[in-house]
């Protein structure tokens, strides 16, 4: 690992020994924009761990429709890879790159090992668990309880907070993300425009509201 004073920067508080093995057996890998890292159905040997980029999670049904789920960032680990991981279970989500993501990868082996011999790793590991669970609950809450304008602003902000006020996502992607189509997306968009929170652009948009 290159930068190590970054590494723990991003993972503070766990204990030196750990650090050392993770940068010891860690594989270090590069993605591109827009690879699937994890596939519905794939059997998971390793977990993530997010360095640089942003990651999307999400469900599809058997039409191919997809159900967003949560982005990761750098300095967050792969929920899913870690619960798979223990009995090597099969994945029921899809897992892509939304950015150019650099990705710590950990390989089955040492997951139970560290869970016992270091409490940090056991501390992030349930940390990890619990974000992610409340960032589903969140989501759902949304799908649930919430109109579809509503449901786009909250996924509108998600966005902006972890790419910006300027975010590159076409009208069909969000539909897509919110499982709605891009005609109602573009008209609901069009009505935020008109009420002053967002400028829209070609493939992207800007948030402006304060």
């Amino acid at each position: 690992m290159n930068d190590q004073k970054q590494f723990y920067e991003l993972f503070p508080n766990l204990e030196e020994g750990l650090y050392e093995e993770l940068m010891k057996y860690g594989d270090v890998k590069e993605i591109p924009a827009g690879t699937a890292l994890l596939k519905a159905g794939q059997t998971i040997r390793s977990t993530m761990l997010v360095l640089d980029g942003i990651v999307k999670l999400y469900q599809e049904d058997d039409e191919g429709n997809e159900f967003f789920m949560y982005n990761l960032q750098q300095g967050q680990a792969c929920a899913v890879s870690m619960i798979c991981t223990y009995q090597q279970e099969k994945s029921q989500v899809t897992a892509k790159a939304v950015t150019d993501v650099v990705l710590l990868t950990i390989p089955l082996e040492y997951m139970d090992k560290w869970l016992s011999k270091y409490k940090s790793w056991h501390y992030f590991v349930i940390k990890t668990y619990r974000s992610r669970y409340e960032e589903l609950l969140k989501t759902i809450n949304e799908i649930a309880f919430k109109n579809m304008d509503e449901r786009l602003e909250f996924y509108l902000k998600k966005q902006v907070k972890q790419f910006g006020k300027h975010v590159k996502l076409t009208h069909q992607e969000i539909a897509t993300d919110l499982n709605s189509s891009r005609e109602v997306i573009s008209r609901l968009m069009k009505k935020m425009e008109r009420n002053g929170w967002i400028i829209i652009n070609r493939n992207s948009f800007e948030w402006i509201k304060d």
